[in-house]
């Protein structure tokens, strides 16, 4: 099948599916993207959101994409790194951050970017409020709900240490570091962390408490907001455009960089899912593929340089996961076709 007809074919498959999900109330609306290295194809389906941006989306609309800040600003930044000699990934975190010392101290970067550090699943900084303790050493500190290394278990606390690396690394924010290294030379100027001025051109995420106002150009994560809203695990909002030229960008940049190569291999596994750095991976098909809570996903085929973009506030809707699955199970089998 030649691009052009993939294109077209995977671009309809692409619009049948987010118009199925929209209809079926998965949420109020839904933009994607599917392309190449040189041509794209741009599907939508629904308004921003019922009852205050009755407008569809667009290219130019900014949702929360949620844990595709991991990607887009944790993962490029430390590739950046490690190719600078400033993170080694095989260091233990700690070493970064004035030799902390807990049950958590012996925890590498590699396990953090695979997932596989053993630190508590369930992130409530809630907990930590009036402390007066350095947020690095109260993870590093925790109980560990598994060895370093010795199972696969998706984690937010991994990306927010390794974000705080980052920061003070290089003595800034992870808004500034991912602005200036990546997001602008690479064309991606809608991208940017919150707070953002609510508007049509911003979709709103949930509603937490009814009869109030939904999170709406604010982070929809309850601890990365705790930080600021600027966190190496949350807190981006970007367009179905700048995911695009991401995606387009990272592909170029995996030809060359021994970083980028190696996250495309498989590190981990916990039954069907396999993980390199950072990415979920479908080896057999040269797919890598990352989601977002609020119902954001980005997949990419680094080879062949074919990638799509699905951008929805599903939870303006509901947290529940059915009707995200099922739009998410059909666009990893249109990459995968």
């Amino acid at each position: 099948m030649s691009e052009v007809d993939w294109l077209d074919v995977s671009a309809q498959r692409l619009s049948d599916t987010i118009t199925r999900f929209v209809a079926s109330g998965g949420a109020p609306g839904a933009i994607a993207i599917v392309g190449t290295q040189d041509d794209a194809r741009v599907v939508s389906a629904g308004v921003v959101a019922t009852g205050l941006a009755e407008v569809p989306p667009t290219t130019a609309t900014r949702y929360d994409v949620a844990s595709l800040t991991k990607i887009v600003t944790t993962w490029t930044l430390a590739g950046r790194a490690v190719r600078d000699g400033e993170l080694n990934l095989d260091k233990p975190v700690s070493s970064y951050l004035g030799s902390l010392t807990g049950p958590g101290s012996a925890i590498t970067i590699r396990q953090i970017l695979s997932h596989t550090t053993g630190l508590r699943s369930t992130t409530r900084f809630d907990e930590y409020l009036g402390t007066g303790t350095d947020l690095a050493e109260l993870i590093i500190g925790e109980d560990l709900e598994a060895q370093p290394g010795e199972r696969l278990k998706y984690i937010n606390r991994g990306f927010i240490l390794l974000g705080l690396v980052l920061e003070r690394i290089h003595g800034e924010g992870l808004d500034a570091l991912a602005r200036d290294r990546f997001w602008r030379p690479w064309g991606m100027d809608s991208t940017t962390y919150g707070p953002l001025p609510a508007g049509n051109d911003v979709a709103p995420t949930e509603q937490r408490l009814v009869g109030t106002r939904p999170a709406w150009g604010v982070v929809h994560d309850e601890s990365a907001a705790l930080m600021g809203g600027v966190a190496g695990h949350a807190g981006v909002f970007s367009t179905v455009d700048d995911l695009a030229r991401f995606a387009r960008a990272t592909v170029e940049w995996a030809k060359a960089d021994a970083y980028a190569q190696e996250s495309f291999k498989v590190h981990a596994t916990d039954g069907p899912i396999r993980r390199g750095l950072a990415w979920v991976l479908v080896p057999e098909k040269d797919v890598a593929y990352h989601h977002g809570f609020t119902g954001t996903s980005l997949y990419l085929s680094p080879s062949t340089g074919r990638f799509m973009v699905v951008l929805s506030n599903a939870v303006f809707v509901s947290r529940d996961r059915q009707r995200l699955i099922g739009l998410r199970t059909e666009a990893r089998r249109i990459m995968t076709a």
